[in-house]
């Protein structure tokens, strides 16, 4: 049996996953530059759902042996180099350029950002994912002193740069491009990755860091067009969120009432409790 690539998985377009946002917003049979298209999850829904004609770009042969058959033409990258968009010379421009989840991954996505402009037609755009490191749940693993690495998510052990949503503005800005289309991915902290580390936290502390209108916007998919194409920029601004305050759990009520109550009183609380056969 052929052993699974780590980013490969299956797509379900009827879902709000960030995959399916980059191939909802992709559209239907547009000329793709797919950059870092990896083992092909996302390529093959573009060209086989999408009627797309997709181009790749990648640097791991594993991947690349994964995604060809559902590229007209695949080419071994490497995005940390400046010279990569040579490859494309004589190509025509492309409708879509997509970025999903790669960035983050480069040592300057800044300057990758930029080199990816040229690529589009008179009528293209981007399509570009990125992570969100302002989860509340990542906020969690910081407060636990435990930055933990993973395999994948938000903190993929090849992540090398991190983003929330005012960072990934001026990404573009700096490009000269300009947002306009937005799509959040959301998810509670008890549904992340970080569900363990979340659960460590007091009551207290997990009502304030939910405060923040960021807490849960677990990733973010863009479609950007050079500030001189057609279209209005719109701002990143997150959903809101309906988040309900709790206000004690497990042992914490008593700790917030004996904060109250001197020493003598509590010894009566609990003897009284302990004639009933409550122990507290």
């Amino acid at each position: 049996m052929e052993k699974k690539h780590t980013y490969e998985y299956e797509v379900d377009t009827t879902t709000e996953t960030g995959p399916a946002n980059v191939v909802r917003l992709v559209g239907q049979g547009k000329r793709v530059l797919e950059i870092g298209c990896g083992p092909g999850s996302i390529t093959k829904v573009m060209a086989q759902q999408g009627g797309c004609q997709v181009t790749g770009l990648e640097l791991d042969p594993e991947a690349i042996k994964k995604v060809t058959p559902y590229c007209v033409k695949v080419m071994q990258a490497d995005l940390n180099s400046s010279t990569w968009p040579n490859l494309l010379d004589g190509d025509e421009r492309f409708d879509v350029v997509v970025a999903a989840d790669v960035l983050e991954h480069l040592y300057d996505p800044w300057k990758s950002l930029q080199r990816m402009v040229p690529l589009i037609n008179a009528n293209g755009y981007l399509v570009i994912s990125l992570p969100h490191v302002g989860h509340a749940a990542v906020m969690a693993c910081l407060i636990n002193g435990d930055f933990e690495y993973r395999d994948w998510g938000l903190l993929d052990r090849t992540h090398i740069r991190f983003f929330c949503l005012k960072n990934i503005e001026a990404l573009f800005a700096q490009a000269n491009l300009k947002i306009i289309e937005a799509r959040y991915i959301t998810k509670p902290p008890e549904a992340t990755e970080f569900e363990a580390s979340w659960a460590k936290l007091s009551v207290s502390m997990k009502n304030a860091l939910m405060t923040s209108k960021y807490a849960e916007v677990y990733q973010v998919v863009v479609k950007a067009v050079p500030i001189d194409y057609a279209g209005a920029a719109i701002p990143l601004i997150p959903p809101n969120h309906n988040y309900q305050r709790v206000l004690f759990a497990g042992a914490e009520w008593k700790k917030y009432l004996g904060s109250y109550m001197s020493g003598n009183f509590k010894k009566l609380i609990r003897e009284g409790f302990k004639l009933l056969g409550i122990k507290l």
